[in-house]
């Protein structure tokens, strides 16, 4: 049998997201592999589509031939479980889940229950799941009945990179991620507000569009709290691992990750990091290279950055132990390689 795999995502694969961005690498992994991958869009607006949008996935879905292997980004199929009730027989449908629906900030609680509901039976479709953390392996088998023998765990890959010096007076202070209410900037400005009166600068990188909401009341927090002038809201960036190597410290107050790409850039270029006990993020930062504190103390991710912007010492210190952590993490041709074998098991 030939190598092809059809992969469906939903939205734009272009968009500057940690997840866009694996699939991007896989995509072009698989086909450094001599994989033909035809790539199938299926629209916009998941995981909350209109029944137009989502009418049109299924059908665009339906159209494979029988015997297809079809990956199919968890963005999408979670919502689209009586589709793979149908055409389970048919297809060979590998889901790739960045994490569960029903964990994303802000949802109320009868979002999250009919996301678990559709999650979970759309899962019981898969021939296998492919996830980004060991974390979301056990939640999928203890909370979504997914087999471990179905699982199968593709940590991200990361590029080499630049190393930070970490030397920077005022110490230059960096977040990167989309302006949504996961990724909990709300809290990382309240948090450089205790530590006003120390000389620091901070750059908070992420796509106002996604989010315009949450993007408009972070501009006004900022301006608020009078911190106009020592934070930058930047906007996306083309090259964040440039911004990286001339930070001092990464600070993301992340509500949830299913894995955290951005922190192992982080790890992989020496820079210490604040951040949440928060889904698979403990996995990802060690203690010694980072400071963890619970999700939305505001308090307590002061204390932590207060402790990395006064003492030079201890963020020396833990810029090393984050340039031996990051040493450790795999290429992204380790993360292709371990998804390709999952596939060929289905050919």
């Amino acid at each position: 049998m030939s190598r092809h795999v059809t992969f469906a995502f939903p939205g734009d694969l272009a968009l500057n997201t940690g997840g866009y961005a694996y699939d991007r690498r896989v995509i072009a992994g698989l086909a450094d592999r001599n994989w033909s991958v035809a790539c199938l869009p299926l629209g916009e607006g998941f995981p909350f589509p209109t029944p137009e949008v989502k009418e049109e996935a299924e059908r665009r879905l339906s159209q494979l031939p029988d015997g297809g292997l079809l990956v199919v980004d968890g963005l999408a199929f979670g919502v689209l479980d009586r589709w793979a009730e149908r055409e389970a027989r048919r297809l060979r449908i590998v889901a790739l889940v960045h994490h569960p629906l029903a964990l994303e900030t802000g949802l109320d609680t009868g979002q999250q229950r009919r996301f678990e509901d559709s999650e979970r039976r759309a899962l019981s479709f898969a021939r296998r799941v492919i996830v980004t953390s060991a974390m979301t392996a056990r939640a999928l088998a203890a909370h979504y009945d997914v087999r471990p023998d179905r699982l199968v765990v593709a940590v991200p890959g990361t590029d080499p990179a630049r190393m930070a010096t970490c030397e920077g007076d005022p110490a230059h202070i960096l977040s990167i991620g989309t302006l949504t209410p996961r990724k909990g900037h709300d809290v990382l400005v309240a948090a450089l507000k205790e530590i006003e009166d120390l000389p620091w600068r901070a750059t908070i990188v992420g796509s106002h569009g996604l989010d315009p909401q949450t993007a408009a009341a972070l501009e006004k927090q900022v301006e608020r709290l009078g911190l106009a002038e020592r934070i930058s809201l930047a906007g996306e960036s083309e090259d964040t691992r440039a911004l990286l190597a001339d930070a001092d410290v990464f600070a993301l107050a992340s509500r949830f990750e299913g894995y955290g790409m951005v922190f192992a850039e982080a790890l992989s270029q020496g820079l210490p990091i604040v951040a949440c006990r928060a889904g698979a993020v403990p996995e990802v930062v060690p203690e010694d290279a980072g400071m963890l504190v619970p999700v939305d103390d505001v308090r307590a991710f002061a204390r932590a950055l207060r402790s990395l912007v006064a003492d030079k010492s201890l963020r020396r210190t833990k810029a090393a132990a984050a340039r031996r952590a990051g040493a450790s993490l795999p290429g992204w041709e380790v993360t292709v390689g371990i998804i390709a074998q999952a596939l060929e098991a289905l050919r």
